[in-house]
């Protein structure tokens, strides 16, 4: 009698169960992706130069596959982010903060790039000509474009044109 009990039970039960083992799983949160640090060998995703021969800032972006992206420059990042037909899920953007670290030889500093503060237009130049400099604070930021120029602005509000790539191959036309 208790097996026949156990048998009919058993379906109305399992559901629960199943229920249970379900919100178990989600109540874990995905740990979110690491910035990585930059070794000797590491190189920019779109020109194959190696990140630690130039200055300015870095970033990296990470993706919910695969290895991530680094870029010798904010300016490449922000151009592959801002591309529509980017199709890769992005689980994390990186870059540093120019607040803290040294200009000529970034290292560390990685910072959420989502809730950085950037400066555009400054003339200071990174890996690729003038950069987009990027900033924990915005009080650094702001700092930074009083003493060499430009506009301070969340990460949301940088556009593709902004970031344009194409500036530094219409310079070098002219040479």
């Amino acid at each position: 009698m208790k097996q026949r009990n156990a048998r009919q039970s058993l379906p109305r039960f399992l559901p629960i169960l199943l229920g249970a083992l379900l919100l178990t799983a989600c109540g874990e949160p995905a740990k979110p992706a690491q910035p990585r640090e930059i070794a000797a060998d590491t190189a920019c995703a779109l020109d194959g130069m190696t990140l630690l021969d130039f200055p300015g800032p870095k970033a990296q972006i990470h993706y919910d596959q695969g290895e991530p992206d680094f870029f010798c420059d904010t300016r490449e990042m922000f151009s592959i982010f801002l591309r529509p037909e980017q199709k890769k899920r992005i689980v994390a953007i990186y870059t540093q903060d120019m607040g803290k670290a040294d200009w000529n030889r970034p290292e560390g500093q990685w910072i959420d790039a989502r809730s950085a503060f950037y400066v555009i237009g400054s003339p200071r130049r990174g890996s690729m000509g003038p950069t987009v400099p990027s900033f924990a604070r915005e009080a650094d930021a702001r700092k930074f474009a009083e003493q060499y120029g430009g506009k301070v602005l969340p990460f949301a509000e940088v556009t593709p044109d902004m970031v344009d790539l194409s500036g530094g191959a219409r310079h070098d036309e002219k040479m």
